[in-house]
């Protein structure tokens, strides 16, 4: 299988409302665990609510937009992504509403208002700018799980250096807009569902402090932007700035983070590089690095 279509699967199962499925189905089960054990029901509800509102629904008008249009999947042309974004911002407003008024989990109901918010701000970003909804719908339902569960949620982020590949590869999405949009989604949810749960007087129990889901948010995307900002800037040696770059990097998490911290930066870094080898001539980590 040529590097083209390893790409194409992998932008086909991280597009948004596919991938948080899964995603959303292990934040539906942490959520599910009660100090009695596993509540069935419990996990029902919130499974039923995420899937249609978060998945069912924007996949639903994706689908028929992208078929009255006649374009691809994806909707590659910037301006034909008004419509989805807005009936995806819709439709995680509602299925907010409808946690909030039945009175369901916190922590889903403050969720689906950060999609939705979220979501919005990526429409306004979209005005101008084509930044990524993959990469933004991959980092927040992955925010949300390192908020429950702290280096097992942040472990998902091996994922984005190599969504941002294939992104790009394709040619979805500049460097930049591929890497933008996933800084945004991880920086917007954790920031966001701090903000929700005290203004709407939802408390959630148990979460990761917002300080410590940002330290784990760097460990995610330092070495992803470190690439980009030498795939943007003319230098004779390149590799070894981003060699210089990593060790000071990697000193720095081991000495001021704590050691799960410091592993994942570790996991996303070699995964970034493993990901820049695979990728071949012609795709600019590749040339920095080999």
């Amino acid at each position: 299988m040529d590097r083209l279509k390893i790409a194409e699967r992998i932008s086909t199962i991280t597009n948004p409302p596919i991938i948080c499925i899964p995603l959303f189905t292990l934040i539906c089960v942490i959520l599910s665990f009660t100090s009695s054990g596993f509540d069935i029901g419990k996990f029902i509800v919130l499974e039923v609510i995420s899937l249609i509102f978060a998945s069912i629904l924007p996949m639903a008008i994706i689908l028929f937009w992208a078929k009255k249009l006649g374009t691809d999947k994806d909707i590659s042309n910037r301006s034909d992504r008004y419509m989805p974004l807005i009936v995806g911002i819709i439709s995680y407003f509602i299925g907010f509403s409808i946690c909030l008024i039945l009175g369901l989990d916190n922590f889903l109901t403050c969720l689906l208002l950060c999609y939705s918010i979220n979501t919005g701000v990526v429409l306004l970003f979209t005005t101008k700018w084509k930044i990524s909804v993959h990469t933004t719908g991959l980092s927040g339902p992955i925010g949300a799980l390192i908020l429950l569960a702290g280096p097992f949620g942040a472990i998902f982020g091996v994922i984005y250096p190599v969504l941002i590949w294939s992104r790009v590869l394709l040619e979805k999405h500049t460097l930049s807009q591929a890497i933008c949009g996933g800084i945004q989604g991880f920086f917007l949810t954790v920031l966001e569902m701090y903000l929700f749960m005290n203004i709407l007087n939802l408390p959630v129990s148990g979460l990761v402090s917002l300080g410590d889901s940002i330290i784990f948010i760097l460990a995610i995307i330092a070495t992803p932007i470190l690439l980009g900002i030498l795939s943007y800037i003319k230098t004779r040696n390149p590799r070894n700035i981003f060699i210089i770059g990593e060790i000071i990097l990697l000193l720095a998490f081991f000495i001021l983070t704590p050691a799960n911290v410091f592993l994942i930066f570790v996991l996303i870094s070699l995964t970034s590089v493993l990901v820049s080898l695979f990728s071949g001539d012609g795709f600019i980590w590749h040339d920095i690095l080999f």
